[in-house]
């Protein structure tokens, strides 16, 4: 069991906890459905993590992390290292919310037992408390043999990073009749077999309300409705850090434009020898 740390943030060091507060669990997760809506936050970081870790009741440790943590193009190319390395430190930076790890591209599709295997290490690895995965009726019998072997699955339908070469780009999904009963059917697939959340990306609005009245588990919406039973976005986008975004993603703040500033102010005080000052040399005692 990963132990979860204290980042003390006078020193920078982080340190054990000695009597961590209770994590939320999965049925409590489940218990939410049409209930209070969730609250869920992409991290990658443990200092992240207890930033957050207070307002959210989910943690995701998304493959995202590809583009704004590697800059790598898709999140195609992401690797179970990664996940592992910012899964595992994103516990440690948590007490409260239920952390979720994105299985990537390429570890999962195979055969259910690839899955396992691959999920078998992010829980062992991380201390997370389960593990994400994209698609729909086509891997709901690899939800079914995870779950049934205590590995809880938050299925991801409707736009899926991972098969944007498949759907053709990252536009909204649902459009056509077609679409909408295939996603439909993809919700109730993933949630017949054990699912205990669902994530739905990028879908009209009236798709995303009828997802989550289709189900029985907690739908949480990126780019879908309010009316979803709880929602998610990629911390950076929702921080400012890049200029262009989802049409669906809010920024809260313009972080970049801040940094860039603090950045700026550092330069000119080093180029004119004014920092460091007094304050920030050692001086004889004396």
């Amino acid at each position: 069991m990963s132990t979860t740390f204290t980042l003390d943030t006078s020193t920078s060091r982080a340190h054990p906890t000695p009597a961590p507060m209770k994590r939320m669990t999965v049925p409590q997760i489940q218990a939410r459905k049409g209930k209070e809506p969730i609250v869920m936050l992409t991290a990658y970081t443990a200092r992240m993590a207890q930033l957050l870790d207070r307002h959210c009741d989910m943690l995701l440790v998304g493959d995202s992390l590809g583009q704004v943590i590697y800059g790598l193009p898709s999140t195609l190319p992401v690797t179970l290292d990664m996940m592992c390395a910012h899964g595992a430190a994103v516990v440690r930076g948590s007490y409260h919310s239920v952390v979720i790890v994105d299985m990537p591209f390429g570890t999962y599709e195979a055969s259910p037992e690839q899955a396992f295997r691959s999920a078998a290490r992010v829980m062992a690895e991380t201390g997370a408390a389960g593990v994400k995965l994209e698609g729909g009726e086509a891997m709901a019998p690899t939800v079914a043999f995870l779950q049934e072997r205590g590995i809880p699955v938050v299925g991801h339908i409707g736009l899926t990073p991972q098969a944007v070469n498949a759907l053709g780009g990252y536009g909204a999904r649902g459009r056509s009749n077609a679409e909408h009963s295939k996603i439909i059917a993809d919700a109730r697939a993933m949630a017949d077999a054990g699912a205990f959340s669902i994530v739905v990306e990028g879908v009209v609005e009236p798709l995303a309300v009828a997802v989550t009245a289709e189900v029985s588990c907690p739908v949480i919406g990126i780019g879908a409705s309010a009316r979803c039973d709880g929602q998610v976005l990629v911390i950076d986008d929702m921080l400012g850090m890049f200029e262009r975004t989802a049409r669906f993603v809010k920024r809260y703040d313009d972080l970049a434009s801040r940094i860039d500033a603090a950045a700026g102010a550092y330069a000119e005080e080093v180029r004119a020898r004014v920092f460091p000052g007094i304050d920030q040399t050692y001086q004889p005692k004396g």
